[in-house]
This record gives structure tokens, C-alpha cells and sequence, in this order.
């Protein structure tokens, strides 16, 4: 059953929070999750990555109702791509061995969002839905 690009949106809109708040405020757990020790500069790169999530969290819950568009297209190819780099990153990472195996939560939970969003994006393009 193919997703909604709203539903979609919207579900991206509250994982995104969810992962700005535990990247901004409880760091550590995902790094020690991933078995990745929790230093300064993970840190800062971590509440750095917390505004990025925010950011993008708001602009899917800002989107959700878009109707089919260049701008909404945009939107979605670049969400799907850099979901996938962000698998094949994790992926190359744990392959190393500098990450433990809970980098395989991410890597398949981006890799599910990019396959979802190709997916919305070509049943928009193939046949146009209302955004209601």
C-alpha cells in the first residue's frame, strides 16, 4: 500500500523531532548505541546535527499538505538521497568497525525513509493526488 506524501511528511516531521530532542539534549544514548564513545567533539557535533533535524522537521511539517510540485519534488528526491548516503555511510562505518551494530537501527530505518520517499514520489508523478 503506497504512502501518502502527507502521511509520509508527517511521519518524517515527528521522527525528525524526536531525533533533534535526543540529539540536543541525551546525546550519549545514541552514541553508546552505536557504540560510539561520547567526547567534546561528539558532542558538538551532535547538537549541531540536533538543529539540523529540527530544521528538517520543520520543513516536512510545514510541506505535509503540498500538492504535487518542482518544489515538492525537491524536497523529496533530496530527502531520499540523503537518507540512502546516510545508509551506505553507516553500512561503510560499521564495516570498519567504528561503530557497534546499533548503526543497523539507522541504516535501516534511512534506508526505509528513501525507499518510501522514491515511492511517493513517483506515484505523485504518475498520477497526481489531492493534498487533502
Amino acid at each position: 500500500m503506497p504512502l501518502s506524501f502527507r502521511t509520509l511528511a508527517t511521519f518524517t516531521a515527528l521522527l525528525c523531532l524526536a531525533l533533534a530532542l535526543i540529539w540536543g539534549l541525551r546525546p550519549e544514548l545514541l552514541l553508546d548505541m552505536w557504540g560510539v564513545v561520547y567526547t567534546d567533539a561528539a558532542g558538538l557535533v551532535a547538537r549541531r546535527n540536533a538543529a539540523l533535524f529540527l530544521a528538517i522537521s520543520i520543513m516536512f511539517y510545514r510541506a505535509r499538505h503540498a500538492p504535487p510540485s518542482p518544489t515538492r519534488s525537491a524536497i523529496t528526491s533530496g530527502f531520499a538521497i540523503g537518507c540512502a548516503l546516510m545508509a551506505l555511510l553507516g553500512l561503510g562505518e560499521w564495516a570498519s568497525g567504528n561503530t557497534g551494530p546499533g548503526i543497523l537501527l539507522a541504516v535501516a530505518t534511512e534506508t526505509v525513509l528513501s525507499l518510501a520517499f522514491i515511492q511517493a514520489h513517483r506515484s505523485s508523478v504518475t498520477q497526481p493526488q489531492p493534498s487533502a
